[in-house]
């Protein structure tokens, strides 16, 4: 019994110390990120893939123009909270809803477990502005955003979601898509426009993915 239950562990042990390693890397140093939506056009196109790294948003701040992945608006938006039906799902339901083929059937989707994919536009403590054109202005002046090709129009439906002379609190940014035309952001969270750092999940650090495209952020 007692070589049988050798076999078993030398047998057993190494796969699972590399599930455990792989585990741990993905939840605490790196994971890969597809892009769903047209949301950060031109520099993200849909169907890219990426390497989140996570260590950094751990030790420091998010400078301006990183982009970041986060915890989904409706898991911890008071206001779209307060719209749902159910409890919010745990991380474990939310991870079993990641894994395939139950991540391709709509029907189990639930809203709470996406993450999204925006740009860092305004920190902590600055007064921020966006203009019916979906242009950042931080203590009265305008920013250069050279990543934004993709303006509102001045007669757009919804003024771009402009809002005027807030300030970002602390701990606390202004998250917006690149593809202002085309983003749901900060602009429009019912319950407030500006990302906790505690909903970071990582920083855009790798494409890999298409090959022709490989880059470095």
């Amino acid at each position: 019994m007692q070589s049988f239950l050798k076999n078993i562990l030398f047998e057993w042990a190494p796969p699972l110390f590399l599930i455990f390693l792989i585990s741990a890397c993905r939840s605490f140093v790196a994971e890969p990120r597809y892009i769903p939506s047209g949301s950060m056009l031109p520099e993200l196109q849909i169907k890219d893939r990426l390497i989140i790294e996570k260590i950094s948003s751990k030790n420091k701040l998010p400078d301006r123009g990183d982009i970041v992945v986060f915890n989904s608006p409706f898991s911890f938006d008071k206001k779209l909270i307060a719209l749902r039906s159910k409890p919010l799902p745990n991380e474990r339901h939310c991870f079993f809803m990641s894994l395939p083929p139950i991540s391709f059937v709509p029907v189990f989707r639930d809203q709470a477990c996406d993450a999204y994919i925006k740009r860092v536009v305004a920190l902590p403590g600055e007064m921020v502005s966006v203009n019916g054109k979906g242009e950042v202005i931080i203590n009265n002046k305008k920013i250069s955003e050279p990543y934004v090709s993709n303006n509102c129009s001045i007669d757009s439906f919804d003024n771009c979601g402009a809002f005027e002379n807030l300030i970002v609190p602390k701990d606390h940014f202004l998250v917006l898509g690149d593809n202002r035309a085309n983003s749901w952001d900060g602009r429009y969270w019912p319950g407030s426009k500006f990302l906790n750092k505690k909903e970071i999940i990582g920083k855009a650090y790798f494409r890999f993915w298409p090959l022709n495209n490989l880059s470095l952020f």
